[in-house]
Formats: structure tokens, sequence, C-alpha cells
């Protein structure tokens, strides 16, 4: 009895040790903000029971001394907003972006960032690896001011601040802000 278990133990140690290390960290994680914030918080502790009104879903890159903005961010040119995968959001129902409405559905966003503005793009195209994006498939273009911070940022982030029908998704890196209002 004891011997048949031997091949089982044998096999099951070469494959746990062919595994990646579960602690080893991809240096671009994604992350995931959402509008309200902190809504799985809230519909866990039962304060809210409708669905969100959008959810962003980002690898994080990190500055790591580089030169972002004009950088490896090239102005006049189309970036995934992130690292790895193209970064999605999702709007639950529809939503006014610079007083255009995007429909309820999952979308990437783009942008093409310049030293005063940055172009948004939601794309109807999914599941998108890289920078493989198509302009046929835009859903809507609409231009927003860059902000400065004092503080460089090291690792993008992107946040919803809310109140009642009305959001901004703020994001930033390095010493880059911008931020994009919405209604429902």
């Amino acid at each position: 009895m004891k011997i048949s278990f031997l091949p089982l133990l044998i096999f099951f140690s070469v494959s746990v040790s062919a595994q990646q290390n579960p602690t080893d960290v991809d240096k671009s994680p994604m992350d995931m903000c959402y509008w309200p914030a902190n809504y799985p918080i809230l519909k866990m502790s039962g304060k809210i029971t409708s669905p969100p009104v959008a959810r962003v879903i980002y690898s994080r890159p990190q500055k790591a001394g580089r030169d972002i903005f004009g950088g490896i961010v090239g102005y006049g040119q189309v970036w995934r907003l992130g690292a790895n995968e193209a970064t999605e959001i999702e709007f639950f129902k529809p939503v006014k972006i610079n007083g255009k409405t995007v429909p309820k559905g999952r979308y990437t966003l783009y942008a093409v960032c310049n030293a005063d503005k940055w172009t948004i793009i939601v794309n109807s195209d999914k599941d998108v690896w890289g920078l493989a994006y198509n302009q046929k498939k835009d859903v809507l273009r609409a231009d927003f001011p860059v902000q400065k911070n004092d503080d460089a940022i090291e690792v993008l982030t992107m946040y919803f601040n809310s109140e009642k029908n009305t959001a901004s998704l703020n994001i930033l890196w390095d010493n880059t802000k911008v931020v994009i209002p919405l209604t429902d």
C-alpha cells in the first residue's frame, strides 16, 4: 500500500516545483477601481444593492526612474493607459463624457497624451493585449487638460471621486494628473 503512493508523491512534488512561485509579483500588477468608490465593500456590508455605475481594470506600471510622458509614453501616440493588457472600463448603465452618451457596456480605454492635454478614447474592442488599437472601433474621443502634481507618483493610479450622479475618473502618474468628468 505504501509503495502505490510513491509514484503519486513524486508526481505531486515535480508538479509543485514546476509552478511559478506565488510570491513572485508582476512588476505591473492589475488593479481595479469603481464608481462608487469601494463598491465591493459597500455591497458586502449591505450599504448598496444596485450595480456600480462604472469599473476600470488596469495594470499599474512603475516609473522606476524613467521619463514617462514624452519618454516611454510618446507624445501624440495612442497609449493603452497602463501595461500588459489594455485598460478596460465597464459602464453598468449609460454615462455621459463631455456631453456625449456612452452606452452601457465594456470598452477599452486609450489615451493620446500631450504635454497640455490628453485625448481619451473609449473603444468597443475588448480583451486587447498591448496596443492592438483599431480606430474604427472608437465610440468616443474627448480632450481633457493635463494638471501637474507637485510630487511624482511612482505607480500609475486610477480612482473615482463621486457625488450622487457625477464622478471624475482621476488618472495619475509621474507629475501628471488628468481628470475625466462623468455623469449618469
